[in-house]
């Protein structure tokens, strides 16, 4: 069963909801430059808007409380408490989250701050972003400022937000912000100024509060055993820290995460990366690795596998009309088991999954409600699942439900659908889902009505 103290809620991120995007002294981003592009964005939609979550926030937290949530995950738009990205502060962007807080916790829902999720300042873009070796001391100033304002209320951070997304589509496939398409000798030096900036960061929060609870949440699809027997397990165990050579190498986990929790990258990414990282890179690894409280994992979806007769690994081929989402994701609840479970073997440190949901076409019914069987279904699978892990030995601390409302879904804009809470993006009309109500029992029982 979850634990007692089992944290429940639902994740946001700045970019997607808040809108607001050239008022009261915000600066811009680099998503801000991305949805100008021609071609960029579906439709040609962009965050100028979004959910108008600057405005309504107070109506939104008052939809949180209905749907029971015990804690809100949160981005912070860096530019708008730093227009530059160092340097001054805007007030008025301190004065909307410190808003924000304080509604939050009048509603008795616990703020886990993300400092990082994906905006990086255009300022910041226009010096070198991630690639410029200043860049760790950028983020630390930022993370200070925050810690500085916020942390009197607020005890839990996030430093980063899946640097595998940020950086792979940012700057390998170019569909995300930035949109660029970068050689390795460039996005390995610049993933490794992201660790640093992690670290850097951490020292900077402790160095003002003591009394934080700070994490990480990158990404991964999952593999799981085919079958639970040894062989197949202990295949899965290995291909899910695998660094592999090919052009999807930036979803790994143990690239990003081993140097954060363990101090050291993998050997096998050494050997296929190593020759691209900075000289001297080695000094940095005491930096990048600093104790965290926790580590958060988003997980959507993963992939079966098995130990052939030579116990060697076979990823078992999806069959004809497979179980997918409206992204075309596959539906996998056993990735949420196996995932909680290799990733508390590996870190030893208790596991929120920081993001897991459906992206479904929703519509609003002629009853005037908007009925989502399909999220309900996939939200019950798994969370099963992820109570099994709980179950059997796996530190799971929490779970954050992507996402709490309907909001602009980046590249895709608004055509994909993961709320709890449907958004109509012309009047800005609120509806809560029926998956919404089905969330609220769940987390009443502790997960115990599964």
């Amino acid at each position: 069963m979850f634990k007692k103290d089992f944290v429940w809620g639902a994740a946001t991120s700045s970019y997607q909801i808040e809108g607001a995007a050239y008022e009261d002294g915000k600066g811009l981003n680099i998503w801000d430059m991305f949805c100008q592009k021609d071609g960029a964005i579906y439709e040609g939609h962009n965050g100028d808007v979004a959910c108008d979550h600057y405005r309504r926030y107070k109506d939104d937290v008052a939809l949180m409380k209905e749907l029971g949530l015990k804690a809100y995950r949160f981005s912070i738009s860096w530019a708008r408490i730093m227009p530059d990205g160092t340097g001054e502060v805007n007030q008025k962007g301190l004065e909307f989250y410190n808003n924000l807080i304080n509604e939050l916790i009048a509603n008795g829902i616990t703020p886990f701050i993300t400092l990082f999720h994906w905006e990086l300042p255009l300022e910041l873009h226009k010096r070198g972003g991630w690639l410029n070796p200043d860049s760790p001391d950028w983020f630390a100033e930022y993370a200070k400022v925050v810690v500085e304002n916020f942390s009197d209320r607020v005890k839990h951070f996030i430093t980063f937000n899946e640097p595998q997304v940020f950086i792979g589509f940012g700057c390998i496939t170019g569909t995300h912000a930035p949109g660029l398409k970068m050689s390795l000798s460039e996005i390995i030096p610049m993933a490794h100024n992201v660790l640093i900036a992690h670290g850097k960061a951490v020292k900077a929060m402790r160095a003002i509060a003591g009394d934080l609870q700070i994490g990480f949440a990158p990404c991964g699809t999952f593999p799981y055993p085919e079958t639970e027997s040894l062989e197949n397990i202990a295949i899965a165990r290995k291909e899910a820290f695998t660094v592999t050579d090919d052009e999807r190498w930036f979803w790994s986990v143990s690239w990003w995460s081993d140097p954060v929790v363990l101090g050291k990258y993998p050997k096998d990414g050494l050997q296929i990366f190593g020759k691209y990282l900075p000289e001297g890179y080695e000094k940095d690894l005491e930096t990048i690795k600093q104790p965290i409280d926790f580590y958060g994992q988003n997980i959507y979806h993963g992939f079966a596998v098995k130990a052939d007769k030579n116990c060697e690994l076979e990823v078992i081929k999806r069959y004809e009309g497979y179980p997918r989402n409206s992204f075309g994701w596959a539906i996998t609840p056993e990735a949420l088991k196996w995932g909680a479970k290799f990733l508390y073997e590996r870190y030893m440190l208790p596991i929120y999954i920081t993001e897991n949901g459906l992206s479904c076409h929703d519509v609003i019914s002629l009853d005037g409600k908007v009925h989502d069987p399909n999220r309900i279904d996939f939200l019950n699978r798994y969370l099963l699942c992820l109570r099994e892990a709980a179950d059997e030995g796996a530190d799971v601390a929490g779970y954050f439900q992507w996402s709490l409302m309907d909001n602009f879904e980046w590249a895709a804009g608004y055509s994909e659908r993961f709320g709890l809470v449907y958004v109509n993006f012309v009047t800005q009309e609120r509806i809560i889902k029926d998956s919404g109500y089905w969330y609220r029992e769940v987390i009443e029982s502790n997960g115990e009505n599964l």
